[in-house]
């Protein structure tokens, strides 16, 4: 089964953070990729720029709004991800403790839900 792994984090922090603890996160980080990458879980993963760079679009009334940037009611904002194949929630649970981002924001586990059948 495959699950996302959505890693929430507090951007309003980032640029408060000291650079040698940028690098330390950053090895953390790939640390981990390679650890998924070894254990044959790992679909895709990326970084995602900050949210005050997004565009948020709805229709309504057959009218397109694109709107700046996601206005949410929280801290903390979508920062990343992984995609992995892991047999069950409870395991992907545990890689989802494993990620980095786990120890300074939130790592939320979803299980993917098939929309399409794959391509030939």
């Amino acid at each position: 089964m495959q699950h996302m792994l959505l890693i929430h984090v507090d951007e309003t922090k980032m640029p408060k953070v000291p650079t040698n603890e940028t690098y330390q996160m950053a090895a953390a980080y790939n640390a981990y990729t390679e650890a998924l990458k070894k254990a044959g879980v790992l679909l895709a993963g990326e970084r995602l720029k900050p949210s005050g760079t997004a565009a948020a679009v709805r229709v309504r009334d057959d009218r397109t709004e694109v709107l700046d940037g996601p206005f949410a009611d929280t801290k903390e904002q979508l920062g990343g991800y992984y995609l992995i194949e892991a047999p069950d929630m409870d395991s992907a649970v545990q890689w989802a403790a494993r990620c980095p981002g786990s120890s300074t924001g939130t790592v939320e586990v979803r299980e993917v839900w098939p929309a399409m059948a794959p391509a030939n």
